[in-house]
């Protein structure tokens, strides 16, 4: 590993798994070192239910993503979901300190947008900029260099209940972490699988977790939305479970290998074999009775999602389309009863701009770990930045040449350009 290369280290804590990315950034970008993903019992619909599964789930996953890296992994970006998350606007304005945009004028605006009263039990993750307003000019999306008097913004403010913040908090902690940061868990993935462009002109990021469905809308290059519904991979499992009389592991297992969201996909003659509960025997069953399980459950989901979207008003400016992660979208048929529902283009999401061990996080359930080491990658690069404009000039380096005695015959201002 370089002097310069430094390593980053995304802990997604889902309802269902753990996983633990371990990313070295360097100057040409990101390389992935090690993955550990491990079954996690300690949450229900992104909440922390039982710290000691949970930690013991954390644990087990660092472990094996350090064993696969050969690195000590001490710090980590934490990501959090859940129907706790709350987003609204914000605006805030500051006065531009020398006639010029600068980085310092950016993060005054941002705090004075976040300067809101909020509910004593809830704290603000992220203050994410929409737009940003010099003097009388607005949809500006990056104004750092423009010249006015006057920066105003325009935020989505993403809430979160505190105490789930700090269970997630904890747990990191008694698992013998460090925590960087928590970062919401759609905002993550978008980073993972959405392309600028796609974020130019709209796209919605649709997280179908264990135990949450979220949501995550750019419109005119900004986040405009964000937003959680209670209804994820789970509800189909325990839907499995119930309708086809077998343990909810078996359920799972059922409906990652033969689930399919759209009923008209599957050959009537097709049949799968059903465990039993308890003593009682196997047996076979069409798979179209699966497919009859799912299809409600998945047609619920997107309906909800359609009607979030609705009620934003921002239904016309996804241009781009959908973009599904989380492990419960690799259904048969998911994509194709999702574009009938929603009425736009929808892709699964891939994680994209990494390099390494690729072919270990090709999979849209790794999206999230994949983008919180990416958003560790920009606070690293962003605090770097910060450092370099504020810190002084190292003794020794950009050494002025020591001016030279005046000649008679020169004049004081020749000297003064000799000496600079």
């Amino acid at each position: 590993m370089s002097a310069q290369a430094q390593v980053i280290v995304g802990l997604d804590i889902g309802t269902t798994k753990v996983c633990a990315v371990v990313g070295e950034v360097d100057a040409d970008g990101i390389t992935i070192l090690g993955v550990g993903n491990v079954p996690c019992k300690g949450l229900k619909r992104g909440i922390v239910s039982n710290i000691d599964l949970t930690v013991r789930s954390i644990r087990d996953a660092v472990e094996a993503a350090q064993q696969m890296a050969g690195v000590k992994i001490e710090t980590v970006y934490v990501g959090i979901a859940g129907s706790h998350i709350r987003a609204h606007m914000s605006d805030g304005v500051a006065a531009i300190a020398d006639r010029e945009v600068t980085r310092a004028d950016v993060e005054r605006v941002l705090e004075g947008a976040r300067a809101i009263p909020i509910d004593a039990d809830r704290q603000i993750l992220h203050a994410l900029p929409r737009e940003f307003v010099v003097d009388s000019q607005d949809g500006i999306l990056d104004p750092i260099g423009m010249s006015g008097v006057r920066l105003g913004v325009n935020v989505n403010l993403v809430t979160a209940a505190t105490t789930c913040v700090q269970n997630v908090v904890r747990c990191a902690e008694r698992a013998g972490l460090k925590v960087a940061d928590v970062v919401l868990q759609p905002l993550a993935s978008a980073h993972a699988v959405l392309s600028e462009d796609e974020k130019e002109i709209g796209a919605a990021v649709i997280d179908i977790g264990g135990g949450t469905t979220d949501i995550l809308l750019y419109a005119n290059g900004g986040i405009a939305h964000t937003s959680s519904i209670p209804i994820g991979g789970n509800s189909i499992t325990s839907d499995i479970a119930t309708g086809l009389h077998t343990p909810m592991g078996e359920a799972d297992r059922i409906k990652r290998f033969y689930g399919c969201a759209l009923g008209r996909l599957v050959e009537e003659s097709e049949e799968i074999e059903v465990p039993g509960v308890g003593t009682h025997p196997p047996r076979r069953v069409a798979r179209h009775v699966l497919t009859d399980i799912i299809e409600p459950r998945v047609e619920e989901m997107f309906a909800v999602v359609r009607r979030r979207i609705e009620e934003t008003g921002l239904l016309e400016q996804l241009s781009s389309g959908a973009v599904l992660t989380g492990g419960s979208v690799v259904l048969d048929g998911m994509t194709d009863f999702a574009e009938e529902i929603l009425g736009m283009p929808v892709r699964i999401g891939y994680p994209i701009g990494v390099r390494g061990m690729v072919a270990l996080v090709n999979a849209p359930q790794y999206a999230t770990a994949i983008g919180l080491v990416k958003y560790g990658a920009e606070q690293l690069a962003d605090a770097n930045e910060r450092q370099a404009n504020s810190s002084p000039v190292p003794s020794g380096s950009r050494r002025r040449a020591a001016p030279e005695e005046p000649k008679a015959s020169s004049s004081i201002w020749d000297w003064l350009k000799q000496a600079w």
